[in-house]
């Protein structure tokens, strides 16, 4: 099969950068107004809609590039494609929008750790634009944006009050149980398994970091899976009233979840 032609990273970095800043401004005027109860709130309902679009249009895209080259998942080092460059260089320009969101309207701890994990993933990602190199792998990766389409609707349900025991919860809440197990379990799986048959196409730092990080992963996102199970599942009875402090506690935990699970991207 004939190369590919390389596609312009940087372009499609600014590209995916100006997409999210336009979503940014779009969404601004959206917000519900049970979610305007503070600035931090109708913030944070913003910022995760903002998210919503990218976890729709990347989870999907990347699916769609294994369907178009099925071969991808073979050499997830080596092998190159226009689509998937394009993916992962949209997917970084949304990286940078979320650390400037972050960074100028949202200072508190929370933000501070996604800002490290932004850090992170746009070197990492960055890496595969720039060399076209682990671009199967920066994919694969990107797999876990499925599941967070659920998270972040459940994000959007905590955020405006909706009670945990109405249909659309319950159904979304199933939802992002199943995709978690599908597209974070068992997608970290597989790349566990990829690395250990390819170990000896791999130098021993990176086979190293590569095994024991999947392990780490793997270990918070089953921890992670328990922690949404028993948030959205609990038998707790309680008394739906948004200015309750438990109802401040909920926003809290979901929160915390949905950081969490965010920095496992």
């Amino acid at each position: 099969m004939a190369m590919e032609e390389v596609v312009s990273g940087p372009k499609w970095v600014l590209g995916g950068f100006l997409f999210f800043s336009v979503c940014n401004q779009l969404l601004r005027l959206a917000v519900p107004p049970t979610a305007k109860a503070t600035a931090a709130q109708a913030w944070k309902w913003k910022n995760t809609a903002v998210s919503l679009v990218h976890s729709l249009v990347t989870g999907l895209w990347s699916l769609y590039c294994f369907y178009e080259h099925p071969k991808l998942g073979e050499d997830l080092i080596n092998i190159y494609t226009s689509s998937s460059h394009m993916l992962v260089s949209f997917s970084v320009g949304y990286f940078i929008h979320d650390f400037l969101d972050m960074a100028l309207w949202h200072r508190k701890r929370s933000s501070y750790e996604l800002m490290v994990h932004h850090t992170c993933v746009i070197s990492c990602f960055g890496l595969a634009v720039w060399s076209t190199m682990f671009v199967g792998y920066a994919v694969v990766a990107l797999f876990v944006e499925v599941n967070s389409i659920f998270l972040h609707i459940r994000q959007l349900l905590n955020l405006t009050g909706v009670s945990k025991k109405e249909p659309k919860y319950r159904m979304n809440s199933m939802l992002n149980i199943g995709t978690f197990v599908v597209f974070r379990i068992a997608v970290l799986g597989w790349m566990t398994r990829w690395i250990v048959l390819h170990k000896d196409d791999l130098s021993l730092p990176v086979y190293t970091l590569g095994s024991v990080g999947l392990a780490i992963i793997m270990l918070m996102n089953i921890i992670l899976f328990f922690r949404i199970c028993i948030v959205d599942f609990s038998k707790k009875k309680h008394k739906d009233s948004k200015g309750s402090s438990l109802h401040r506690k909920i926003l809290q935990d979901d929160d915390e979840v949905s950081a969490g699970l965010e920095a496992q991207v």
